[in-house]
Parts: C-alpha cells; sequence; structure tokens
C-alpha cells in the first residue's frame, strides 16, 4: 500500500506543511524586528514570537485531525521549532535581553537533540517520533523568550513580563532536558534495530540443488 491510500503520509503540499512554512517564513521577520534601532521593534518581535509558539500545535492538529499527516510534515515540524528556538535565543542573546547561561542551556539543548535526530537517521534508524515532554519543554522555552525579550522592551509591564519569564523558563528548561534524557534509549533503540535489519539482508541464505547440494 502506497502513502497516499494508507493516508497520505508521502504527501508534500498538505494544509499543515503549508501552516509550517509560513511560520519559518515569520523567522526572517522576527530578525528584522529585533534588529530595529532603540528597541523599537522589541515588543512586536515578542509578539511575533509569542504568536509562533502559541500556534506550534495548530499544524499537528490540522495534520491529525484532517487525515493529513505526513513523512514530511514530522520532519518539517520539529525543525521549525529548532530553527525558531535557535534564531530566538541567539537574537534575543545578542541584544542582551536574556542570560547569557539560559540561552546556552537552550541552545546546547537544541544541538543536542538535532544532532541526535541526524545521527540516528544517518545511521539508518527509524524516525523518533517527539516526546510529550520535549513538546512541553518547547513551548514553554516559546512563552519564556518573548516575555524575557517583552520585559527589556519600551512597555508598561516589563517588570511583569520578565517576572514571568522566569516563572516559565524553568519547568520549560526541565522538560526539555528531561526529554534528551529520555530520547537517549530511543536513539540506541533505533539504531541497534537499524543493524539488525542490515545484518539480516546481508545473510542471503545458500540455494539448495537435487540431494541437498548447494547449487
Amino acid at each position: 500500500m502506497n502513502g497516499d491510500a494508507a493516508g497520505g503520509t508521502d504527501r508534500v503540499l498538505t494544509v499543515p506543511n503549508l501552516i509550517t512554512s509560513i511560520r519559518l517564513g515569520c523567522v526572517p521577520v522576527f530578525v528584522i524586528l529585533l534588529a530595529k534601532s532603540h528597541h523599537s521593534g522589541w515588543y512586536p518581535a515578542a509578539l511575533l514570537l509569542a504568536a509562533l509558539g502559541a500556534t506550534d500545535w495548530v499544524d499537528g492538529y490540522v495534520a491529525r485531525h484532517f487525515n493529513q499527516v505526513s513523512t514530511v510534515g514530522k520532519v518539517l515540524d520539529p525543525l521549525a521549532d529548532r530553527l525558531m528556538l535557535a534564531v530566538a535565543a541567539v537574537g534575543i542573546i545578542v541584544v542582551g535581553a536574556v542570560p547569557t547561561w539560559l540561552a546556552i542551556a537552550v541552545l546546547a539543548r537544541e544541538v543536542l537533540v538535532a544532532g541526535g535526530f541526524v545521527y540516528v537517521a544517518a545511521a539508518g534508524g527509524r524516525r523518533m517520533d517527539v516526546q510529550l515532554a520535549g513538546k512541553a519543554g518547547t513551548f514553554g522555552l516559546m512563552v519564556a523568550l518573548p516575555l524575557f525579550l517583552a520585559g527589556h522592551a519600551n512597555d508598561d509591564w516589563h517588570g511583569a513580563a520578565e517576572v514571568l519569564a522566569w516563572v516559565c523558563v524553568a519547568p520549560a528548561l526541565a522538560f526539555g532536558w528531561y526529554a534528551v534524557v529520555t530520547y537517549v534509549p530511543m536513539a540506541r533503540k533505533a539504531i541497534a534495530e537499524a543493524r539488525r535489519e542490515r545484518d539480516g539482508e546481508s545473510q542471503v541464505p545458500a540455494l539448495s540443488g537435487p540431494g541437498g547440494a548447494v547449487s
């Protein structure tokens, strides 16, 4: 049964993939707003980043609800999350709106997860599903980072925004790094399964002729 018959798993042009692509296209807009002088674009950048984080569930919901789950979407969605978090963390640390150690903790986690997924794929392992803890950590960071940015922007509630940012970032980091730990046995299992499959394919059974002689 092919991908289309099994629910369109091999399709590329789907509504969820379009939503994810739009979210990815907003990343340069965030950078442009962040680069404006005198912090004038920081508050709009914070709002945009918050919107991107809040809509993280939309593409997945549409894919499941309308039976448009695709292989491309399963790769593109977490890639979009990783890219947005990385760009947000780097951009916010460059402008000094978040502590350096915090940005490093976020970036290190993203590099480890992305590198692990690439390593498993290169080893021929099956694609690992995103863990719920990882999604929770990503969502928490996508809430905390714009709050840190708003906490240093020219708005009336910057003090409250920074307090809320710290409230959100602590559990987000805990969930995110817990997910990293849970990915390790999953990666080992995926790689071991891929090796067993390769070993099985390399052992071609001998063909027996009449009387049991090898032909």
